[in-house]
């Protein structure tokens, strides 16, 4: 039939034509931006899993840059420490050469403590003046903060149960807070040797455990050294324990005597360590006068060799790190070391239970894609000053310098070595944990963060981007079918031009 009001084929080939050229438009497209997914229309659902994965894109992106400005944080607070370290060997080497008394004159001395003193205070200025931008890393800014430390009263009664306390991590929500408790299960002992002093008992109420029937030469060796002691006959138990208590600084051994039954009593002295645990030891050797019998024995010996035990300590019910009265933790997302009384510590306190509050501080960092309490990594950096490092609350750094207890003039050489020492490990210790933050912590997170990154990064190109390889053959088909559809169009338009002929 042969119409011309409408022509049917003609509307044909303009939808088919429409059709092309939007297949045309949509592939000049996607090859022009390189993406298969350029508005919601293209592909809705498609649209959604990118968009989900683009943010995961972002935040795994953000937690690199997170981790990475971590590490160089903790690295500016690590070159602080390292000089902190140099410095306290060039104090230690200070304090071995004034040692050898007789070799310096009293000005070498004198130059020697005002070196001590310069170094001091270049350690307290490190402390306050390592820094990231404004940020104070080791004058204590990032320590965390507690409550309760110390203090136990669970029956009204206030007892000291804590010598200090360094929290290394922990996770704490904000405005919330994290409790500690300690429970002792075993307590920690010294080392301790039993000796009978034959010779005389006691008759006065007021000596103690008799004296020596024999002229006697004892060695005492302990954890930090040994000495020879010589008694006369006669010598009492009192003036034996004093002369090895005074040296207990030097042996780590101290000695206490015990009454027997007054006229007849066993005459008892005993050796201890002055440290408690596995590390503190006494040896006693009788050099001269040991017998076996009442009448030639001047002291005899249960045993000639004792170590110290170590005890057994619960933490938030996870078995804790025992080293005599030093107590560590590690237990996931708490890191922390205690220092305990010793009477908490050795089960002479009425307590067995102890408890205190972390409520905050720390370096908190953000390393992980998801925000929240599991992505985030505190990290406790405790001060390093001279008011800090040391052997304990008493023996710091800063006894050392002119004036105080153990400057050079003091020649108490021995406990200020004990002091540098325990202040280099210290120093070690933080560097150790810092550097094990680094190795560990952030560098493992980074490179799994860039594994994540590049296989969600992956999955988000499969969805959204263009293929070229398609897009161009599906380009050129478009060409081609535009072309036919609009040779298709002119056809059918000229169509109606036949019914002409019919009119003659």
């Amino acid at each position: 039939m042969t119409r011309i009001n409408t022509n049917v084929q003609s509307l044909v080939a303009q939808r088919i034509l429409g059709s092309n050229n939007n297949a045309l438009s949509q592939s000049l497209t996607r090859l022009s931006t390189g993406l298969r997914i350029n508005s919601g229309r293209d592909d809705p659902a498609g649209l959604i899993a990118s968009e989900t994965l683009r943010s995961s894109i972002r935040a795994i992106s953000t937690a690199i840059d997170n981790a990475t400005r971590a590490d160089t944080i903790v690295a500016v607070a690590e070159g602080g420490l390292q000089e902190v370290s140099s410095l306290l060997l060039n104090l230690e080497n200070l304090v071995d050469q004034t040692a050898n008394e007789a070799g310096l004159t009293q000005e070498e001395v004198d130059a020697n403590q005002l070196q001590i003193n310069s170094i001091l205070s270049s350690i307290n200025r490190l402390s306050e003046q390592t820094a990231f931008g404004t940020k104070k890393l080791l004058n204590g800014n990032f320590d965390f903060t507690t409550s309760g430390v110390n203090i136990s009263e669970p029956t009204g009664a206030t007892e000291n149960t804590l010598s200090s306390v360094s929290i290394n991590s922990a996770k704490i929500a904000n405005g919330g807070f994290r409790q500690v408790t300690i429970s002792r299960l075993t307590g920690s002992q010294r080392a301790l040797v039993s000796s009978v002093l034959y010779g005389t008992t006691s008759t006065s109420s007021t000596e103690l455990a008799g004296k020596l029937g024999n002229t006697t030469t004892i060695q005492i060796r302990g954890e930090f050294g040994a000495e020879l002691l010589s008694f006369a006959s006669g010598t009492t138990a009192a003036a034996i324990v004093t002369s090895v208590n005074v040296r207990s600084d030097l042996t780590g051994v101290q000695a206490s005597a015990f009454q027997g039954t007054l006229g007849t009593g066993t005459p008892t002295i005993s050796f201890s360590s002055t440290g408690f645990g596995s590390d503190a030891f006494v040896t006693i050797s009788i050099l001269e006068n040991q017998g076996t019998t009442v009448d030639s024995s001047a002291i005899d010996l249960t045993n000639v060799r004792a170590k110290g035990v170590d005890g057994t300590f619960t933490v938030n019910g996870s078995n804790a790190i025992v080293k005599g009265l030093d107590v560590s933790v590690r237990a996931g997302d708490i890191s922390l070391d205690l220092g305990l009384s010793q009477a908490f510590a050795d089960g002479s306190s009425t307590l067995s239970t102890t408890s205190f509050e972390i409520t905050g501080g720390g370096a908190r960092f953000a390393i992980s894609p998801t925000v929240g309490l599991a992505g985030l990594e505190a990290l406790g950096i405790s001060e390093v000053s001279t008011a800090k490092l040391g052997e304990s609350t008493q023996n710091v750094l800063s006894t050392l310098g002119s004036g105080f207890a153990n400057d050079l003039n003091s020649k108490n050489f021995t406990v200020a070595q004990r002091i540098i020492r325990a202040a280099i490990n210290d120093v070690a210790s933080l560097r150790g944990r810092l550097g094990g933050f680094q190795k560990d912590t952030l560098a493992t997170t980074i490179n799994s963060l860039q594994v994540a990154k590049e296989n969600v990064t992956a999955a988000e190109s499969s969805i959204r981007d263009a293929d070229f390889a398609v897009e161009t053959s599906n380009l050129t088909r478009a060409q081609i079918l535009v072309n036919a559809s609009t040779t298709t169009l002119q056809i059918a338009n000229s169509l109606t031009q036949n019914a002409l002929s019919l009119l003659g």
